[in-house]
């Protein structure tokens, strides 16, 4: 029996200007496009969203939507493998990975406006408020604009800030140096290098971070090489956590990091994950290892996954997310004294769609 059949699905994107030039260990871009699906049923309608290419929304509707239409949305895990069955021989990693996301996300957030519940109060909440960290500092950044955002941040309240490291390994000290004096010493400072050093420099570079407290290190080497990450994380400094994972798109790939020992932190991101159950079943894995699980960006989601999961440390209160999130949603979230909460009034995600601001940024 369907209880509330699929009427319609829809996916667009929209491409966001950053408002400064950003780059990390490895990228550069001055924009983020952001690709939204609607999914309708019993006269409500969800909203899912990944952080990807424009190019998804041809795959979602002329691959995937069909397979939904018609069938139950609550029947949320047989959507998932119709949706993974579809794409076998497209790859289930990389893009595939993050349309199939942005349906699961859709689907959980319907189910919620259908039962008039959040998301959290879904999946049982564990805490009222999830910490998170701010995540900016970009190597694009001056000394001043780079003090000033993580500054700030630590002003505020927010208690843990990550800034990014890697393009130039030798100005690295000196910039985290700039943050720490920025955010004073009882404010944790992160780095993440996206993967731009070579193994014996990371051990070298995190040796120096660890006088200036760093507590965070986050993807010294690439983390798809689990190998080269154990070798890391094993002669990193007491006191500093090796992170990695948010490129996993399934639990294949969280599992490969867990087995070798890769990572003192799993990372996941629901928006690549396979969605908000692929983030439950990575959640479970982490639960059962022993290994605390921090959320990738996309704050909007991952706020009702961090209130809910006793595996989750934190989430990343990422700043080119949180701009396009406030844009984009009524109901986004706000941080206090740093930490984020879900809205217990708001059913689903707790997401209203700003259609007329969005519509300016339309791909």
């Amino acid at each position: 029996m369907r209880l509330h059949p699929i009427t319609g699905i829809s996916a667009q994107a929209f491409t966001v200007p950053t408002d400064h030039p950003e780059s990390d260990g490895t990228l550069e871009w001055q924009a983020t496009t952001i690709v939204i699906v609607r999914i309708h049923a019993g006269g409500r309608m969800g909203i899912g969203y990944t952080y990807a290419h424009a190019c998804l929304v041809e795959l979602i509707q002329a691959t995937l939507a069909p397979l939904l239409l018609g069938q139950d949305c609550f029947a949320i895990a047989d959507c998932r493998q119709r949706l993974l069955a579809a794409v076998r021989n497209l790859g289930v990693s990389g893009l595939s990975a993050m349309a199939i996301s942005a349906c699961d996300i859709a689907l959980w957030d319907l189910k919620g406006q259908l039962l008039g519940l959040p998301l959290v109060a879904m999946l049982g909440a564990c805490r009222e408020a999830c910490p998170i960290y701010g995540s900016g500092g970009f190597t694009s950044y001056d000394d001043a604009r780079l003090a000033a955002q993580l500054g700030g941040w630590a002003e505020a309240g927010l208690t843990m800030v990550k800034m990014k490291v890697g393009r130039e390994a030798g100005r690295d000290r000196h910039r985290v140096q700039v943050a720490r004096t920025a955010i004073g010493p009882e404010v944790s400072l992160f780095v993440d290098a996206n993967g731009a050093y070579q193994p014996a420099q990371a051990v070298a570079l995190a040796l120096e971070f660890a006088t200036l407290a760093v507590r965070w290190f986050e993807e010294p080497v690439p983390s798809l090489d689990a190998r080269r990450m154990h070798w890391v994380r094993t002669r990193l400094p007491a006191g500093m956590d090796l992170a990695g994972g948010e490129y996993q798109f399934s639990l294949a790939d969280a599992q490969r990091l867990l087995d070798a020992q890769a990572v003192d932190v799993l990372q996941a991101d629901v928006t690549r994950c396979l969605g908000i159950s692929g983030f439950l079943e990575t959640a479970a894995l982490c639960a059962a290892r022993g290994i605390e699980l921090s959320a990738h960006c996309a704050p909007a989601v991952h706020l009702h996954l961090g209130c809910a999961l006793p595996a989750v440390r934190h989430l990343e209160w990422f700043h080119d997310h949180v701009r396009i999130e406030s844009l984009f949603f009524e109901g986004a979230p706000a941080p206090v004294a740093g930490q984020v909460r879900p809205d217990p009034n708001r059913p689903g995600l707790g997401l209203v769609l700003k259609e007329p601001d969005m519509a300016r940024y339309a791909a």
